[in-house]
C-alpha cells in the first residue's frame, strides 16, 4: 500500500511539473537574455575574400592573396556604428567560404596566408579592441557550412574542426555577447549542436546563441524568418519547438544596402534611406525585437564615407524622433506610477496583486498632444500582458487610439496627432498582474508605418 501510495504521489508531481513547465506565461528569460534585449540594437560585419571579388557567397575557392586592405581602420567603423545608436557588433569571423579572419591553427585558409601585416594579422582580436574602445559589446559569427575545407564530407572529422575553430575564438577574444549559428547552405550535413553548445558554453556560459528555430531547439535568440528587418507578426518571446517551450527573443537581421550584406563597387543606390532604417527600427526594435543591421566595410578596409554619414543620419533620426518623452510632464509626482513615467527602465509599476486587468492613467496640468506611445514590461518575471489599449478622454468618454495584443521588451504605437490632459495604458487582458517599465509619449509629425 505504501509503495502503491509513494508511485502515485510521484506521477502526481511529475504530472504537475511537466504540466507547468508547459504553460506559456511560466517560462522566464536567464538574466544574459534580458541584459541582451535591453541591448536592442546590432549590427553584424561582413569582411573576407568576398569583398575583394564582388561577391556575396563565397564558394571556397578565392585565393587568400586577394585579402589586402591598404586602410584598415575598425575604429573608424566602431565610430559610426556607435553613432548610430547600436550597442554591439558582431563580426563574421567566418563566412560560407571557409576563410578565417583570425590566424587559426586548424587551417591555413586565413589572414595568415594573405599579405595583410605579411600574414601576422588577427582581424578579430583588432575590431573585438575596438568595439570595446568605443563601448560597444563584441560577438562572432562562425559558419558550420564551409565550402573550402576537405573535412566537411566526413560529419564527424569536421565536427572535430569546427570545434577547434570554436575554442579558439571562445577562449582568446574576451566576453561575447552573443554567437550566430547560421543555418544557411550545408548540403545535409548534420551537425553536433549539443557539443557546439558545450564547447561554447564552457568558455563562454553567459553568451547568447542566435539560431532559427529549425536548426535546434535551445538557442536563446530566434530568427524573425526574413531578411527584411521587419517583425509581421505580434511578438511573443516564449516559442514552441517540438512541445519544447523557451524563452527565445526575435532577432531581425537586415543589411543597411538593398539586398546585399559585403560591399560591392558601383552601389551607391543601394544604400537604404533614413525614413527607410527608421521604418525598419519601429518595426523591429518598435515590436519588442532586436535589430541586426548589416554593414560592409569596403576593399580598403574602411567604411564608405556614403555608409558612416547614413550610420550617424540614422542616429540622430531615432534620437530627435525619441528624445522628448511628454510624460515626463505629468502631475502624479511620486506615486506609484511615477517609476513607469520616469525614463528609467530599471523602475516599474506593478499592477495590483493578482489582477488580470489594470490601467495605467496619466494626467497633465494642460493638454499635450502626442503621435506615438513606447510601452515596455518588465520581463524578468515572463511575458504576461496579452491585449492592451492606448486610450485618451475626449468628450466625456475613454476613446482608444492604438492597441494590440503583445507588448513585450518594447511595444512603438503610432497614430493621428491626438491632444488630452488625460491619457492611460487599459491593461485588458494579462496573465497575471501586469508589470510595465516605461509608459512614454512623443510627438513625431509622422505616423509609424504599420
Amino acid at each position: 500500500m505504501f509503495e502503491k501510495v509513494v508511485a502515485t504521489s510521484l506521477c502526481w508531481v511529475l504530472a504537475g511539473g511537466l504540466a507547468t513547465a508547459q504553460s506559456f506565461p511560466d517560462i522566464k528569460p536567464a538574466p544574459q537574455q534580458t541584459a541582451w534585449q535591453d541591448l536592442e540594437f546590432g549590427v553584424i560585419l561582413h569582411f573576407s575574400t568576398n569583398t575583394f571579388l564582388n561577391r556575396e557567397w563565397g564558394d571556397g575557392t578565392a585565393d587568400p592573396k586577394v585579402f589586402n586592405p591598404t586602410q584598415f581602420d575598425p575604429d573608424q567603423w566602431m565610430k559610426a556604428i556607435r553613432d548610430s545608436g547600436a550597442k554591439y557588433v558582431v563580426l563574421v569571423a567566418k563566412h560560407h567560404d571557409g576563410f578565417c579572419l583570425w590566424p587559426t591553427g586548424q587551417t591555413e585558409y586565413s589572414i595568415k596566408s594573405s599579405p595583410w601585416k605579411d600574414g601576422k594579422g588577427d582581424l578579430v582580436g583588432d575590431v573585438a579592441r575596438s568595439a570595446r574602445k568605443y563601448g560597444l559589446k563584441f560577438g562572432v559569427y562562425l559558419s558550420p557550412w564551409d565550402r573550402h575545407e576537405p573535412r566537411y564530407k566526413d560529419s564527424a572529422e569536421y565536427d572535430k574542426y569546427y570545434l577547434a575553430e570554436l575554442e579558439e575564438l571562445v577562449q582568446n577574444y574576451g566576453d561575447l555577447v552573443e554567437f550566430w549559428l547560421d543555418g544557411a547552405g550545408s548540403a545535409g550535413h548534420v551537425y553536433n549542436f549539443p557539443k557546439i553548445m558545450e564547447t561554447l558554453r564552457t568558455y563562454q556560459p553567459n553568451t547568447v546563441v542566435f539560431a532559427d528555430t529549425a536548426l535546434f531547439e535551445y538557442g536563446d535568440a530566434r530568427w524573425v524568418g526574413t531578411e527584411s528587418g521587419r517583425v509581421g507578426y505580434e511578438n511573443w518571446n516564449v516559442i514552441d519547438r517540438h512541445g519544447y517551450l523557451r524563452w527565445r527573443p526575435v532577432e531581425a537581421d537586415t543589411p543597411l544596402r538593398d539586398l546585399h550584406w559585403f560591399w560591392h563597387p558601383d552601389d551607391e543606390k543601394s544604400l537604404k534611406s533614413v525614413d527607410e532604417l527608421v521604418n525598419t527600427y519601429e518595426q523591429t526594435v518598435g515590436r519588442g525585437a532586436q535589430l541586426m543591421l548589416g554593414v560592409a566595410p569596403d576593399s580598403r578596409g574602411l567604411l564608405p564615407d556614403s555608409d558612416a554619414a547614413r550610420l550617424r543620419e540614422f542616429g540622430e533620426a531615432i534620437h530627435k524622433r525619441y528624445g522628448n518623452n511628454l510624460a515626463l510632464a505629468h502631475t502624479a509626482g511620486p506615486t506609484e506610477i511615477s517609476v513607469a513615467l520616469d525614463n528609467d527602465p530599471d523602475t516599474f509599476w506593478t499592477a495590483p496583486s493578482g489582477s488580470h486587468h489594470a490601467t495605467l492613467e496619466v494626467n497633465f496640468a494642460k493638454p499635450v498632444t502626442f503621435d506615438h506611445a513606447i510601452t515596455m514590461e518588465w520581463l524578468n518575471d515572463g511575458q504576461k500582458v496579452q491585449k492592451y489599449a492606448i486610450e485618451v478622454w475626449s468628450e466625456g468618454k475613454w476613446k482608444r487610439v492604438a492597441g494590440a495584443e503583445a507588448i513585450g521588451h518594447k511595444k512603438i504605437d503610432g497614430f493621428a496627432p491626438v491632444t488630452a490632459s488625460r491619457v492611460r495604458l487599459n491593461i485588458l487582458s494579462s496573465t497575471s498582474e501586469a508589470q510595465i517599465r516605461e509608459f512614454q509619449l512623443y510627438f513625431t509629425g509622422a505616423v509609424t508605418a504599420k
